[in-house]
């Protein structure tokens, strides 16, 4: 077989054409939740921390205090963004929340499978009876 037949094989199976529409779907999710966590939910939260943009919280390794974020990057400071951190969790949690929904959505939808129970073959005896009924069956 060769390459080329290998790889349309590989391709032609449902879960790598799922997988990719999976990561395609989730780019464009990705952006969606970055605009819901950046443009909605922390503002909201800036209401309740006194108008703290999150994005900026941070501080420097050097000890030295700069007046924001940019300041300390364009000293070449080693800063911890904590607050990039925060965001990070935030776009996790709703992530992780949505994925959790739709899951168990898309297993109400999904069609439970029957089990089929294959009946047990017949017992060795009763096969041993079987042969001797067939045999008595042809000597009539």
């Amino acid at each position: 077989m060769g390459f080329v037949s290998e790889f349309k094989e590989f391709i032609s199976k449902g879960n790598v054409l799922d997988l990719a529409v999976g990561v395609i779907i989730g780019g464009a999710f990705g952006k969606i939740v970055s605009s819901l966590t950046d443009d909605i939910i922390m503002p909201i939260l800036s209401l309740f921390t006194r108008g703290i943009d999150f994005k900026e919280k941070f501080f420097a390794l050097n000890g030295e205090h700069y007046a924001d974020l940019k300041a300390a990057q364009d000293a070449k400071a080693a800063v911890v963004s904590y607050g990039n951190f925060i965001n990070a969790i935030i776009y996790f949690l709703i992530i992780a929340f949505v994925i959790f929904w739709v899951v168990k959505l898309a297993n109400r939808f999904k069609k439970p499978q029957e089990v089929v129970v294959a009946e047990p073959g017949p017992t060795k005896d009763q096969q041993l009876l079987m042969e001797i009924r067939d045999a008595l069956r042809t000597r009539l």
